[in-house]
């Protein structure tokens, strides 16, 4: 009895820290995400992608919809999906609770518990965007996801919020003057209300490489790409930066702070940088986009905050996973990839078990690692079980 009773306390301590971590930690495994778009028709199967992200050891990802064989691909997998409710389903779902109820338990239900779900991003981009329309439907269509999830017992495990781009602030230099555009802040105001109210955080999506793009001439590349630079100085808050992600991070903190929002975290949608550009595209190469993500990635693993706000650990979502050679745009929107299609390294940022080879030795590894972490994941499970008996 006595080895019984010890199992089942340390059985009920283990589900208490784990729980309290996937709560505690916003749906966020760690502080390091991907974004996994699929504008594209090059890229490997979603079962592939699976393979690749364990191999990489990548525990979140952001898709921009809800597609079905991707959510199937990912059961069993034990990776953090926030899903995406596009753009264009905002306003019928703002019309009514069944719009979103429908939605739901066509997209999200049917994929539960096997797939971890955590999040709905509702919209992408909107406020600040060049559609009034959206803007107006925004906060309703969260309210009515919310509500839906909340009567299908789902919101407690399902966060509902809603990524934001730069173009919500008036100005962002220095980080501490930042403040939102006051056309924005009618809408921005309720709903960020909203998500106080349900503890959803404020996602930004975060482009030093946007921001050097757009102004060479007045900013240090190296304060870009997190290589040494003298950095900035903000006189108002006597803190110095010596990288445009953090600073951008605590813009976003000083905005929120002063229409009164400041206990809400900020985390970062969607950051990265192009490794290929068009000629009026300054700063998009293959040697950035290996600095900028490389040192991006050994920041946010040494779990910190910023200098605004030290005790709130900094977490972000890359953008993206792959090349997307469908995207419209300039050059640089089709170059953000971490990996090229055939599933191997676009460039060495420190990621393991990946092979810059062709697409068949790269499977080849990749289906290998696969079937390895499923061999010792099941050798563990039948030990673990006989240990019990």
């Amino acid at each position: 009895m006595l080895p019984y009773s010890s199992s089942f306390f340390l059985c009920l301590l283990f589900f208490s820290v784990t729980f309290s971590h996937v709560f505690g930690d916003k749906i966020f495994t760690g502080t390091y995400g991907v974004n996994y778009g699929r504008i594209a028709d090059n890229l490997p199967s979603p079962h592939s992608v699976v393979t690749l992200l364990k191999a990489a050891k990548i525990r979140n990802i952001r898709i921009y919809d809800a597609d079905h064989q991707v959510l199937s691909a990912f059961k069993g997998s034990g990776i953090a999906i926030v899903i995406g409710l596009p753009n264009e389903f905002l306003r019928d779902i703002s019309l009514g609770e069944d719009r979103a109820m429908n939605w739901i338990k066509e997209n999200v239900q049917p994929f539960l518990p096997g797939t971890r779900i955590r999040g709905i991003a509702v919209g992408n981009e909107i406020l600040g965007g060049g559609d009034m329309g959206l803007w107006e439907v925004l906060l309703p269509a969260a309210k009515n996801v919310y509500t839906a999830l909340d009567r299908l017992n789902l919101a407690h495990q399902i966060q509902v919020s809603s990524p934001h781009s730069e173009a919500v602030f008036a100005n962002s230099y220095p980080p501490s003057a930042c403040t939102f555009r006051d056309d924005v802040l009618p809408f921005m105001k309720p709903l960020l209300q909203f998500f106080s109210q349900i503890g959803t955080p404020f996602y930004i999506n975060a482009y030093p490489f946007l921001a050097y793009k757009n102004d060479p001439e007045h900013i240090d590349i190296n304060y870009a790409l997190f290589k040494k630079n003298p950095g900035i100085y903000d006189a108002k808050t006597k803190l110095h930066y010596d990288n445009m992600f953090m600073a951008q991070i605590d813009a976003a903190y000083a905005a929120l702070e002063k229409v009164g929002f400041d206990k809400m975290e900020v985390i970062v949608s969607e950051t990265g940088w192009a490794s290929r550009g068009d000629q009026n595209e300054p700063g998009a190469t293959l040697k950035n986009a290996k600095t900028y993500n490389k040192n991006l990635k050994k920041l946010l693993f040494k779990k910190k905050g910023t200098p605004y706000r030290p005790k709130m650990v900094v977490r972000a979502y890359i953008f993206a996973l792959f090349n997307e050679n469908l995207k419209p745009g300039p050059t640089s929107e089709r170059n953000f990839g971490l990996f090229k299609p055939d599933g191997s390294i676009a460039y060495d940022i420190g990621f393991t078990g990946l092979v810059p080879s062709s697409a068949t030795s790269s499977f080849l590894s990749f289906k290998g690692i696969g079937s390895l972490y499923v061999m010792v994941s099941t050798s563990c499970a039948a030990f673990l079980l006989l240990v019990a008996l």
